[in-house]
């Protein structure tokens, strides 16, 4: 068993620094670069995954032709005898591309069509890109997380700012509260369901409605996104009663115009139109 170990620790150090040698200079090696031929009775066309920004090759025997004031995705390679060179192209969202580029008298391709997986990089840093993604994600996050935060204080803080409610068939629509914290408006609402079936939820949307005056008098809504919806129910059960919460981006209503809050039921007629006049959507809690 002495001998096997003593054994091994020999070959450990022989062959040790050749593999460890074998391996760097295999990574040291620079990655070999395709070629591409031309010569001066022919254009050879070369087409980009994107707009050419920049051509350059490295002997006057090559001319690389491209559209310098409008950017397009092809350029011509022409060449003259003489010794090898290279070309060098940057697309316009920073690829780099590079190539051998040699004289040859006869052609046997005339069309290079280059995929995105040739290039040998980008002229842009990519890791400042996956910080700016790492904190906006974060940034997300702590958005949502106080979201979730607040509107449970709101729920179970149940304060009201009035009597905002309607009723179709057993369905009852209720604003509790709407409150100003930040940038957001939280719309704290309340379907209750007294009736013998359940009612199945198919959307509740806040829009704001503007009369438009002139001759023809009507009437212009546009549809505001929530930023948030906590605890919004899909299905309330006959008898039973959800609360929930819209966040909306802080908006403000002049006198001639109003929040109009839609409630739909699916595969239904028990919906609702409530109007919540400006004075409620101008001073929140």
């Amino acid at each position: 068993m002495k001998t096997f170990i003593l054994i091994l620790i020999g070959f450990v150090y022989t062959f040790a620094p050749r593999l460890c040698s074998a391996q760097a200079t295999a990574q040291q090696q620079p990655i070999p670069l395709d070629t591409i031929y031309a010569n001066d009775t022919k254009n050879v066309a070369l087409f980009f995954p994107e707009p050419i920004r920049q051509g350059i090759t490295g002997s006057d025997n090559f001319v690389f032709t491209y559209n310098r004031e409008k950017e397009q995705y092809f350029g011509l390679l022409q060449a003259k005898p003489g010794k090898e060179s290279n070309l060098l192209v940057v697309n316009r969202n920073g690829s780099i591309f590079s190539y051998i580029v040699r004289y040859k008298k006869q052609l046997s391709k005339l069309n290079y069509f280059i995929p995105l997986s040739n290039s040998i990089g980008n002229e842009r840093p990519i890791v400042k890109d996956s910080v700016l993604v790492k904190s906006s994600e974060e940034l997300v996050d702590n958005s949502t997380y106080y979201y979730q935060k607040f509107c449970s204080y709101l729920l179970n803080r149940k304060q009201r700012i009035g009597r905002i409610k309607k009723r179709n068939e057993g369905i009852i629509l209720t604003v509790e509260n709407i409150v100003f914290d930040k940038d957001e408006l939280y719309f704290v609402i309340e379907i209750e369901n007294t009736s013998t079936l359940d009612y199945n939820l198919n959307f509740l949307n806040l829009s704001i409605e503007t009369r438009q005056n002139g001759k023809r008098k009507s009437l212009q809504r546009l549809y505001q996104e929530p930023i948030y919806k906590h605890n919004l129910p899909s299905k309330i059960m006959e008898n039973e009663t959800a609360r929930f919460v819209y966040v909306l981006p802080k908006f403000s209503l002049s006198n001639d115009r109003r929040a109009i809050l839609e409630l739909n039921e699916k595969d239904g007629e028990r919906n609702i139109k409530m109007k919540l006049s400006h004075r409620y959507i101008n001073n929140p809690n």
